[in-house]
């Protein structure tokens, strides 16, 4: 007995699937597919971290952005705010050689609080916005985040929208408070100054 006659197919006629077949088949094959590409897709969401923490604060203080993106870039001013912070108010940071200091580069260096906090200024855009590749001298070695300041101008205040990402697991709060009183309660001071 032939294929043919196995499928009930007279011989010497062409096999032809009717319609309910060609969809059932293409259900099937398309079925297969998904199952594939499912497991292709699976693969490649252990490439993608998805519980990255970060820090998002929106301090406003009553200075132009002017002002404002000068105490973040200038070395003297920004000198003067760290003076003003918890770190160093409390003692709990050295000092060293010089606590400060700021390249205006895009590209060059930067070191704050005694060299604890060091990086890179990635980007300065006079004005509007500073982006930096920021590490603390407690993370392990090439450890580097992002933090992101824009000035956005409300009338005679400026709002930093202030973003930070890309640090250790488990620094979130501790680098939350930082920020509040190392960076922005001081800064505030120094403008009111």
């Amino acid at each position: 007995m032939t294929d043919e006659t196995k499928l009930g197919v007279p011989m010497g006629r062409p096999v032809l699937a009717t319609r309910r077949q060609v969809i059932a088949g293409s259900a099937v094959a398309l079925g297969a597919l998904a199952i594939g590409a499912d497991r292709a897709f699976a693969a490649g969401e252990e490439e993608i971290l998805r519980a990255e923490e970060a820090i998002h604060q929106e301090p406003v203080f009553k200075a132009s952005r002017k002002r404002v993106y000068e105490a973040l870039t200038d070395v003297n001013q920004f000198g003067k705010v760290v003076q003003l912070s918890a770190a160093m108010q409390s003692g709990g940071m050295k000092t060293g050689a010089a606590p400060v200091a700021i390249s205006r580069e895009a590209g060059g260096a930067f070191a704050a609080f005694g060299g604890y906090v060091t990086g890179r200024q990635i980007e300065l855009l006079a004005n509007e916005r500073i982006v930096q590749a920021w590490r603390a001298g407690s993370w392990d070695a090439g450890s580097y985040s992002i933090a992101k300041f824009v000035l956005v101008e409300q009338g005679s205040e400026t709002k930093v929208v202030f973003d930070h990402r890309g640090f250790p697991k488990g620094q979130a709060e501790h680098l939350a408070e930082g920020w509040r009183v190392n960076y922005w309660e001081p800064l505030a001071k120094f403008l009111g100054q």
